[in-house]
């Protein structure tokens, strides 16, 4: 069951959480692009949990590809990384709306919207997990 289509929006789901990350910025200020590898340096605890959030998405989305025996287990924790991943998008938003000492308007980057993609991606597959459970139920129900 492993060459199912949940199997690739869950490892797009994951490039996209965890490779991507490093690629686009998440918002750009008059002195420097700033990217997720630059929060590890702020001081603040705030900035430091949008890498862990990214990367736990990543890790979880890669799990769950090999969680195809219990369907259940699946289709939660894709809720679970779906909440993770709202979390961090509210996280961004209230972040770039309050960067400090930004006089001139900021400009958000493309990964500001990572984590809608990701929601997006996680939705698919949870919806083809429920068609294949759907399926299973009612071949059982035949016998």
């Amino acid at each position: 069951m492993i060459q199912r289509i949940q199997t690739i929006y869950l490892l797009l789901a994951s490039i996209v959480s965890g490779g991507l990350i490093f690629v686009f910025n998440l918002w750009n200020t008059i002195k420097e692009k700033i990217f997720v590898v630059n929060l590890f340096s702020k001081e603040e605890i705030t900035y430091k949990v949008i890498p862990f959030m990214f990367i736990m998405s990543a890790i979880l989305s890669i799990v769950t590809v090999f969680l195809y025996q219990n369907r259940k287990l699946q289709f939660v924790i894709g809720r679970i990384i779906i909440l993770i991943n709202l979390f961090l998008l509210g996280l961004l938003i209230y972040l770039s709306l309050n960067l400090s000492g930004e006089t001139a308007v900021s400009e958000k980057g493309i990964g500001m919207f990572l984590p809608i993609i990701v929601i997006l991606l996680i939705v698919l597959a949870n919806k083809a997990i429920k068609k294949d459970e759907d399926l299973v139920k009612s071949v059982d129900r035949l016998r």
